[in-house]
């Protein structure tokens, strides 16, 4: 494929998937902050509707992460893209499980809970502790804010580029802390991780899909 040819077709994805993170990113921050007005206390989980829409904009939102990614990977230049194919790796590992963990509680959990499973609430609740909870944290709190912790030294060329840089930093640490809630036992603490990947990230979605649309071809090796 001609390079310029390239680079049309990882714009077009980069551009669209990035904008597609960001509004719906933001639909589901709005989701979140009713979800928690909504609570009695701060330790309850989130209830319905909002906890079904958060589920489906999460099953919508990761694959098209992980997607524009990848356009972010081509975007890198050549001595970079070891930093950029590592994080596409980490977001591909992210979006298999989140989509995963709420396609079942989505689909399954409702009848799951119905029927009296015995286990159901250290299996397939999102109160702490449970597993499903856990593996959304691996997702979300460590593979995730690893991705665009190695996806942020690509981005260097320009002052935009670099504003993207600081973003995709702190939204990777801000992440990474959430993880400090597991060892806690407290999810307060884990919810500062909803901030990095929650309200920074359509963010940082919205950066990568102007910067690859503006972005001049880059050299292929």
């Amino acid at each position: 494929m001609h390079n310029s040819e390239l680079h049309s077709t990882y714009g077009i994805i980069g551009r669209t998937t990035g904008y597609a993170v960001f509004i719906l990113g933001i639909a589901y921050a709005f989701t979140t902050i009713l979800g928690f007005l909504s609570l009695q206390s701060p330790e309850d989980p989130i209830g319905d509707p909002f906890f079904t829409i958060m589920e489906l904009l999460t099953i919508l939102i990761a694959p098209l992460m992980a997607t524009s990614m990848v356009a972010v990977h081509y975007h890198a230049a050549p001595e970079d893209r070891i930093y950029s194919l590592a994080s596409v790796c980490f977001m591909f590992i992210m979006a298999g499980i989140t989509s995963s963990v709420h396609f079942v509680i989505l689909s399954a959990g409702h009848q799951m809970k119905a029927a009296g499973l015995e286990g159901f609430q250290i299996l397939f609740s999102f109160k702490w502790p449970s597993v499903v909870y856990a593996l959304d944290i691996l997702a979300w709190d460590w593979f995730f804010a690893i991705s665009v912790l190695l996806a942020a030294p690509v981005f260097k060329a320009g002052r935009l580029e670099k504003t993207l840089r600081i973003l995709m930093t702190v939204c990777g640490l801000v992440s990474l802390v959430g993880l400090m809630g597991v060892p806690l036992g407290n999810m307060q603490v884990r919810n500062i991780g909803i901030i990095g990947y929650g309200v920074i990230a359509p963010f940082i979605f919205l950066l990568i899909g102007i910067v690859i649309r503006s972005a001049r071809p880059p050299s292929v090796k």
